[in-house]
């Protein structure tokens, strides 16, 4: 591991030390260099840190400011501090052994006056990050642009009423597009925060979804311009900043992706936070994008059930994470995603030490949840018990309905002249949360 300029942190690089660690700062389950499969757990889990909560992030809420200050915040101008911070982020992700980030285009470079002098300013960045990434070899996991903060996108970015904020909008995503495709990002997000409405008494929901097609058209056709070979993702969420969102879950983005022929250019990046938003659990999401072939990249966090709001915390569930990664695994893994750390200090977390402690929670978890599910598919158990549930469609009239051979004329005189009545059978769901507390426990 390459020293960096910024000595920001007191702490040193975090080692694996097994699950009887005696320190706090050690890894218990995440050790990057074992091998499973032909590939190191490094390869496997594709962890990134993300820019906003772990140096974006002050610990500030909707009832008072910030509680988080850092000592390497400081410089003689915006740019400076920004590349001082970008110095101590570096340092950090080596530290912490994570071999991706992820940023918004503003998270790294102030805005200007301009769009002209943001663009500036975000150049003298890129090139930054850039020599960060050359020296640590950390890679960039996605970039994106932040289209809600600014009061402009009030209203909206593609779905803004206005045409001028539509305009500055496209013009935002190109060069967020292009700094993307300079670090070498394997992937481009969309989140649509603002992308939706407070009340229909001033929308036109068609004529905006209209627009939020075209754009993405239009971001497609500027990839493919400028050699941009990234994924595209969708980020759902259903609520928050805007009442009702349209990117409402995977169901609801796959439907608006198949509407406007935009299904083969995007997948989805699933933050389990936004699902739980949404009424659905974390499996349940990855599940939708899966069987849709559309599964494309994680940010990885968790709420608070008992509050409203997305919370945005570190993921320590292990039963979670284990059937969420039986389902990744399952659907052959994330490809070019990966495991982004979503998820920002609790407002007294203060320390710069407590990132540390956050994000190795995090990346255990993750990889306890990893090699439980690995034994579980292995076993086969549940897998065995979902075939043979499913067993009369694999035969018989069974598999002929599957093979759209039969129709209701035929079932019906089956049933008046040979099934009958059915015969319920148990889905033996107690059974089945017993065996998966044996894998979690035993």
């Amino acid at each position: 591991m390459k020293t960096l300029r910024s000595n920001s942190f007191r702490t040193s690089s975090i080692r694996y030390e097994g699950p009887g660690a005696a320190q706090a700062l050690a890894f218990r389950h995440y050790n990057h260099a074992e091998v499973i499969d032909g590939k190191t757990m490094k390869q496997h889990m594709r962890f990134s840190i993300a820019y906003w909560h772990a140096f974006r992030g002050a610990g500030s809420d909707p009832f008072g400011p910030g509680t988080i200050s850092r000592r390497w915040e400081k410089g003689s101008d915006p740019v400076s501090i920004a590349k001082a911070r970008m110095d101590a982020a570096f340092e950090f992700f080596q530290k912490i052994q994570a071999p991706f980030w992820c940023f918004h285009d503003r998270d790294i470079a102030p805005e200007g006056r301009s769009l002209a002098e943001s663009n500036r300013n975000l150049d003298q960045l890129i090139a930054h990050a850039k020599a960060h990434q050359k020296a640590s070899g950390v890679k960039l996991l996605w970039g994106t642009a932040n289209l809600f903060s600014n009061p402009r996108y009030m209203c909206g970015a593609a779905t803004n009423p206005d045409a001028h904020a539509f305009a500055y909008a496209a013009a935002q995503v190109k060069k967020a597009l292009e700094v993307t495709k300079e670090l070498g990002g394997e992937n481009y997000v969309f989140w649509g925060g603002r992308e939706g409405y407070e009340t229909l008494l001033n929308t036109n929901l068609k004529r905006e979804q209209d627009h939020l097609a075209r754009f993405m058209h239009m971001a497609l056709d500027y990839a493919k311009s400028i050699g941009f070979k990234g994924q595209f993702l969708i980020e759902p969420k259903p609520k928050e900043p805007t009442k009702h969102q349209y990117d409402f879950d995977v169901a609801s983005g796959i439907a608006f992706l198949r509407t406007y022929g935009l299904e083969k250019h995007f997948k989805f990046n699933i933050e389990t936070n936004h699902a739980t938003l949404a009424g659905h659990t974390f499996q349940h999401e990855i599940e939708v994008a899966a069987s849709a072939g559309m599964l494309g990249s994680i940010d990885a966090n968790a709420g608070d059930l008992l509050l409203g709001w997305d919370t945005d915390q570190f993921n320590t569930d292990i039963r979670e994470l284990t059937l969420a990664m039986i389902s990744i695994l399952k659907a052959g893994g994330l490809g070019t995603g990966g495991f982004n750390f979503d998820a920002k200090l609790r407002r007294p977390s203060i320390d710069a030490e407590d990132l540390f402690h956050a994000h190795i929670g995090g990346m255990d978890a993750y990889a306890l949840a990893f090699k439980l599910a690995r034994r579980i598919l292995a076993d086969g158990k549940f897998e065995a018990f979902v075939t043979e549930r499913y067993s009369s469609f694999d035969t018989g009239y069974g598999k002929d309905i599957e093979k759209g051979r039969v129709g209701f004329r035929e079932l019906n005189k089956l049933v008046l002249t040979k099934l009958g009545e059915p015969k319920p059978r148990s889905g033996k769901q107690e059974y089945l949360e017993n065996l998966l507390m044996s894998y979690l426990h035993g």
